[in-house]
């Protein structure tokens, strides 16, 4: 069954007008306010922000984690690792790239041990790939990530700033099993990218959805209001018989009223990718 969930922090007021981070002081509320809301699914996010409260990283926290998704029925099925947006995996020294890629496989780990289907890794923006030795070191990299990624049989998700015909070419450098595109709505709008080309280019290899609405060479608007083709997705969507996640990564809306704000753009999902509103 298809599965609408939510980037962590949207059902909650902006930390310190932050977008988006870890929402350290009262991440539990957002399994409740989930359920209110009719999400299926968190997304976590670890990111150095947050990283020393997170608590995917401790015994107990994990244990509370099991319990608020027990009593709630609102799961964590996939993680957002942020952390890699302040710690990229490209751009440093040998010795800091295998620090990194220390905490990656530790996130492996604790995910795996919370069910945690898949891990993003975004490739956008402090983490774009900019340059032919940037993409030649990224491929030596991932392969490194994927061996780890066995060990757990976590997948990795990648999310990037490449055009379609060359995340193409970095896909069909790493022909993994493990190893698919998390594809964002608002980034490949704000690039100017046509969604029925990128999946002509890499359709196959999509594991998982972020919805949200850009401005074409701008910022995130409530959805439909901005330059997305949602249309040509759903169809493109159709065309590879994607039956994933979708997560919210919405345009925030009115402090205080972020339950009926989210479930409107959840309703939204299911009128627009959901034959007839309902699930498949």
């Amino acid at each position: 069954m298809t599965l609408i969930g939510i980037m962590q922090g949207r059902l909650l007021p902006p930390t310190e007008n932050r977008i988006q981070c870890f929402p350290r002081a009262n991440w539990a509320d957002e399994f409740e306010l989930g359920a209110k809301a009719g999400i299926d699914c968190i997304e976590w996010i670890y990111d150095l922000y947050g990283a020393d409260a997170n608590p995917l990283a401790t015994k107990a926290g994990a244990a509370r984690m099991k319990e608020l998704t027990a009593a709630n029925g609102v799961r964590v099925l996939s993680l957002c690792a942020d952390y890699f947006m302040d710690r990229p995996l490209l751009r440093v020294s040998a010795g800091e790239l295998n620090d990194r890629l220390a905490t990656f496989r530790w996130l492996l780990g604790r995910a795996q041990l919370l069910g945690i289907q898949r891990m993003v890794v975004p490739f956008v923006d402090a983490s774009s790939i900019n340059t032919e030795a940037e993409f030649e070191e990224v491929c030596v990299t991932l392969k490194r990530v994927l061996q780890m990624a066995e060990e757990t049989q976590v997948e990795i998700h990648l999310e990037t700033s490449l055009a379609p015909e060359r995340f193409a070419e970095l896909l069909a450098r790493l022909p993994h099993p493990l190893l698919k595109v998390n594809y964002d709505s608002g980034n490949s709008s704000s690039l100017g990218y046509d969604p029925r080309q990128e999946f002509a280019a890499y359709g196959a290899r999509v594991g998982s959805v972020h919805i949200k609405d850009r401005l074409r060479g701008g910022g995130t608007v409530a959805p439909g209001t901005g330059d997305a083709d949602f249309s040509a997705l759903a169809e493109s969507l159709d065309l590879i018989h994607y039956s994933g996640d979708f997560i919210l990564q919405v345009a925030r809306g009115t402090p205080g009223d972020e339950v009926d704000w989210i479930r409107k753009n959840r309703d939204f999902v299911l009128k627009t990718f959901c034959k007839d509103g309902s699930r498949p």
